[in-house]
């Protein structure tokens, strides 16, 4: 019910076509603190900060004024690929689709548990002395326990780092 009433208002009052009446509720309902508030949380919980460019009101504003035809080009990116080709090289543009393979994070298990914790008790780790040996295997002992204010693991975090370190420093 609460959806058709805000479809039937976004319909009269500013959308034009039922994507846009989609769109306007995601953009004024779903969206609101999801992605910013999300890479905000991550970001100053490590003193960083960062911007969303594809957000700036200016450019959402210009993509919401579009014809309903453009918005759906593409998966919705055609309008973007048109502006992008020929200033980002063709192997960019054309590339396939990547994606960033995050393991559950709160229940490492399994062989992804066991490479974890190869990782924090190798020879490097161990004579880097970054960690307490008694916290790593406190944290080995209870993968689903033990998480940052954000509540990430603080055993992924830990092997993450180590990897990294291993990876591109120990060379």
């Amino acid at each position: 019910d609460w959806l058709r009433e805000q479809f039937a208002e976004l319909e009269t009052d500013r959308a034009d076509s039922f994507i846009d009446a989609v769109l306007a509720l995601d953009v004024t309902t779903l969206i609101v603190d999801d992605p910013v508030k999300r890479v905000d949380n991550m970001t100053m919980a490590f003193g960083l900060e960062a911007r969303v460019p594809f957000l700036d009101h200016e450019l959402v504003e210009t993509a919401a004024a579009m014809p309903p035809h453009l918005k759906l080009g593409d998966g919705g990116k055609d309008v973007l690929r048109r502006i992008a080709r020929g200033r980002l090289p063709d192997a960019v543009m054309d590339r396939p689709k990547g994606y960033f393979p995050v393991p559950a994070l709160k229940y490492v298990r399994g062989d992804f548990l066991e490479f974890m914790r190869d990782i924090l008790t190798s020879r490097a780790s161990r004579e880097r002395g970054l960690y307490q040996p008694a916290y790593i295997d406190k944290l080995l002992d209870a993968p689903d326990q033990y998480f940052t204010r954000i509540q990430g693991s603080k055993l992924w975090h830990a092997a993450l780092l180590e990897y990294w370190l291993q990876t591109h420093v120990d060379r």
